[in-house]
């Protein structure tokens, strides 16, 4: 005798997702017949030269500050699991001051750094003479002290992050490789690594997207990155609301690419594991 199964039904489900829908159906019909919205400022400044210049910069500040604070992140976590009680401190000492203060400190710290160094250089330490020196104010620009503050901070999350992913690899995998005579760089880098990347990717993938809307902040030092040139524009023609509609786009845009790559690299590093 053939069994055929049917779905058990479930009224409540289809009630939900028919509010959820009218809901959804009643928002996007709001914003798109709202005139206050002024679509056609929208439509006229998405391309703007200006927007994207400042759009340009975004990018180039989350892949340089990501690029070097992965790489600080790496030599931070490092450091934590080394032998060495100084290394370790030190890299304690990194983590723990600059995920402690604020990021908008940070960088307005570094905006002003000339307060407290007004000469930057290279020389002898301690008091000896200088070889090379530049004016601090010239040197570290809004687009330099914005690439220190996002990259130092996000080199501390990083160095949590890698940590953690060295920590789920199996010992045995090091003791393995150990005993096939392999230094310990070469089993951080051929045996332990590759295997925390399948834990350190999600996490990393997050602070990148993150990474891409807090570089907003550098608007508070001058920067010209796309929220600032976005203020600028709107203090000129008034149309705030358009104006951050226009920067908004463009970064749900960034986070949707961004997080598309997230999921390829995700699924390349959980190859041969169970899901």
């Amino acid at each position: 005798m053939k069994v055929e199964a049917v779905a058990p039904r479930r009224p409540g489900r289809i009630a939900a997702a028919a509010v959820a829908g009218l809901v959804l159906v009643w928002l996007v019909y709001t914003v798109v017949v709202n005139e206050n919205l002024h679509w056609d400022v929208i439509a006229a400044f998405l391309f703007d030269a200006r927007i994207l210049g400042g759009l340009l910069v975004t990018v180039a500040l989350t892949v340089l500050s990501m690029g070097v604070g992965v790489a600080l992140g790496v030599a931070a976590a490092v450091m934590q699991l080394s032998d060495s009680p100084v290394l370790r401190g030190a890299a304690g000492l990194y983590t723990w001051f600059f995920r402690g203060t604020p990021l908008l400190v940070q960088l307005i710290f570094w905006f002003n750094i000339g307060l407290v160094f007004p000469v930057v250089g290279i020389g002898v330490p301690f008091g000896g003479p200088m070889l090379v020196e530049w004016p601090a104010h010239q040197l570290i620009t809004p687009f330099v002290a914005a690439a220190l503050g996002l990259t130092i901070n996000e080199g501390a999350y990083m160095a949590e992050i890698v940590r953690a992913g060295i920590r789920s690899v199996d010992p045995g995998q090091r003791e393995a490789a150990e005993s096939l005579g392999m230094s310990h760089r070469q089993i951080l880098r051929r045996v332990v690594l590759p295997q925390a990347m399948r834990v350190i990717i999600p996490p990393t993938g997050n602070q990148f997207i993150s990474m891409l809307k807090t570089t907003s902040m550098v608007s508070v030092i001058a920067g010209a990155e796309l929220l600032t040139v976005a203020q600028r524009i709107y203090l000129e023609n008034f149309e705030v609301i358009a104006l951050l509609v226009v920067a908004s786009l463009w970064y749900l845009l960034l986070t949707s690419i961004a997080t598309a790559g997230q999921h390829v690299l995700e699924k390349r590093f959980s190859r041969g594991y169970a899901r």
